[in-house]
């Protein structure tokens, strides 16, 4: 998985900025605790921090081999190829010998053999960087859907990128800065992030399926991959066939690895799937996990999470024959780690969603280094209310944020004028609508539907991804993304809207294509959310913090926010109080004003 980090410039001497690429390595420690190196040229240095998952000795980097010229071509990478193994014997066949069992070796061969073009044949997830030293370019690359990051930002004439900001903004030429565009994205739009926006002033996120190539001449970001609109000629049972057939194959190539790896298993549909066609390929033992959080006083009173998790995880376990841990995470555990999704993200986050995430994976990771997690499936198939309940689909903005309030509700006036959230929001909807590919002659209902899948797909999933990154890479644990392949989203994403709900049932299609492998209680399971914390204390407690914030003079948060509306919706309207993400849980709206409190003092606003 690793994290990688460099500095390209074409009127600068780097030979001797070896101390600075270190420190901005060293930032990312906890995403790659097995090694550390970097790599210095006149105009370009490389970091990389390693978690060893392939050829545990073979694998190290920044890794070089000399091009056709001679001059040396170095990668720093982050992520996995899952089809390394067919691009090594093609590339065996065109004339290339190997020193490794490395999937990093492979790409960089590969990237000797096709160079840019070396995208369109990578199936997997991924982050990486090549510095070309005869053409003295460099070459940024992010997978398809966007499940590994990297930043990037433009120093004078060069360029800085890493996978995390902190990276960058460990050069001492980078300062934590935000302007109004980013308090936008934080506060009008925080559950519909602009791809490419990274929030600090002058800093970008390479955009899922983008490559970015720089020289002295430049920066130059382009597309080279999107889903495509095609007629869907098949029944619904040569659908299901063709999903399982899919994914039999993407999971038998996810779980090759030379460490132990394990399932993250709620007892779900999406999870169980995944855990049970593992469980048939996997040659060794396999353990399961899931995380259990303070639940409601109340049994039944949370409708996002209608039934426990545990007894269907346990269920599914036993029927596959796997040990089952749960990882408790209680109350104190969640306040003792507000700090925790900050310091992972750089950003203010999901407050426990973060932290019991956090947990859930430093258990896991306690005896695996890689998990297989079933993220994405509600993506893919159509878990989500807002994808298939007729007001939010035909609401005029994000599907998910239909009465929904955002944290833009709590700012001060002249805050609010200067960032105009309402045309902030519907000018990256139009955006986001824009990019949707279509098919002549669509009907108005095909068409939404259409639009819906690519809005979560460019727009939703994203947050997703990012969190799971953020948290696994937190304690040193890969997750890998099964239902992300994009290979699933092409076929899916032309699959009609009423086949993946066949029958009215939500998510028919994954169930109906997964059900021989699993216990009938879980192929019928209706959908219950991740974990969110609802017990009466933790929600005391935060707000007792967020009130004793308000009485600080001198609080950051409220240069932004308007002290009396925020006191308002704490003490009158806690029910209703705005947050970062769309579910009615008012302890992720408190949490999200005490990180963005705690992120203010870190970084300078700039109009």
């Amino acid at each position: 998985m690793c994290g990688i980090t460099g500095w390209a410039d074409w009127t600068r001497d780097l030979s001797r900025q070896g101390p600075v690429v270190t420190a901005m390595t060293r930032t990312q420690a906890l995403r790659g605790p097995d090694d550390e190196g970097t790599w210095l040229s006149r105009h370009a240095a490389l970091g990389h921090r390693r978690l060893a998952v392939i050829d545990i000795e073979g694998g190290r980097q920044p890794m070089l081999r000399n091009g056709h010229d001679g001059d040396p071509v170095v990668i720093t990478f982050s992520g996995e190829i899952y089809n390394f193994h067919e691009l090594r014997a093609e590339l065996r066949s065109a004339g290339w010998s190997f020193s490794t069992r490395s999937d990093t070796e492979v790409l960089l061969t590969a990237y000797l053999q096709w160079g840019a073009d070396l995208v369109t044949r990578l199936n997997g997830m991924y982050a990486f960087a090549i510095w070309d030293e005869g053409a003295r370019q460099l070459l940024l690359v992010r997978d398809r859907l966007g499940i590994k990051p990297l930043y990037y930002a433009r120093l004078g004439d060069g360029i800085i990128f890493g996978s995390e900001p902190k990276a960058l903004l460990a050069h001492p030429e980078m300062e934590a800065e935000v302007d109004l565009e980013g308090l936008a994205e934080l506060t009008a739009v925080p559950r519909a992030r602009t791809p490419g926006h990274a929030v600090y002033r002058g800093m970008r996120e390479l955009r899922p399926g983008c490559l970015l190539v720089a020289d002295a001449s430049g920066c130059r970001e382009s597309r080279y991959w999107q889903v495509e609109a095609r007629p869907h000629t098949e029944d619904f049972r040569a659908t299901t066939a063709r999903v399982r057939s899919l994914l039999t194959d993407v999971v038998r190539r996810q779980i090759v690895a030379d460490v132990p790896v394990g399932t993250l298993l709620s007892g779900g549909i999406d999870s169980s799937a995944i855990t049970a066609l593992a469980a048939r390929e996997f040659a060794g033992e396999l353990t399961s996990y899931s995380v259990s959080v303070p639940a409601p006083a109340a049994p039944g009173s949370d409708l996002w999470r209608p039934s426990p998790d545990e007894p269907y995880a346990r269920l599914v376990a036993e029927r596959l024959g796997l040990d089952h841990s749960v990882v408790q995470v209680g109350t104190d555990s969640l306040v003792a780690g507000l700090d925790r999704g900050l310091r992972a993200r750089d950003l203010p986050g999901w407050g426990d969603l973060d932290v019991s995430m956090y947990h859930l994976f430093r258990g896991v990771r306690e005896d695996c280094t890689v998990a297989l997690s079933g993220e994405s499936a509600d993506e893919m198939f159509g878990g989500y209310t807002w994808q298939v309940d007729d007001r939010y689909v035909r609401h005029t903005s994000f599907p998910w944020m239909y009465a929904r309030r955002q944290p833009q509700s709590l700012l001060r006036e002249e805050v609010r004028r200067a960032i105009r959230p309402a045309d902030y929001e519907a000018d990256r909807y139009r955006e986001a609508l824009a990019e949707v590919p279509h098919l002549d002659g669509e009907d108005r209902a095909a068409r939404r539907q259409r639009e819906v899948f690519h809005l979560g797909l460019t727009r939703w999933l994203g947050a997703l991804l990012d969190r799971k990154d953020r948290m696994s890479m937190a304690v040193g644990l890969e997750v890998r993304v099964p239902f992300a392949d994009h290979r699933l989203a092409e076929y899916l994403f032309n699959v009609p809207a009423g086949m993946k709900a066949d029958g009215g049932t939500e998510k028919a299609l994954l169930r109906r294509a997964c059900a021989d492998l699993l216990p009938e209680e879980i192929v019928n399971r209706p959908k219950s959310a991740y974990p969110a914390s609802r017990d009466p204390g933790y929600v005391e407690t935060l707000k007792n913090l967020v009130v004793d914030m308000i009485g600080e003079p001198g609080a950051p948060l409220f240069d932004l926010m308007d002290r009396e509306r925020v006191r308002r919706a704490v003490t009158s309207e806690l029910d209703s109080l705005p947050g970062p993400i769309t579910a009615r849980t008012s302890a992720i709206g408190l949490s999200y004003l005490l990180e963005l409190n705690r992120w203010l003092t870190r970084v300078r606003v700039v109009a």
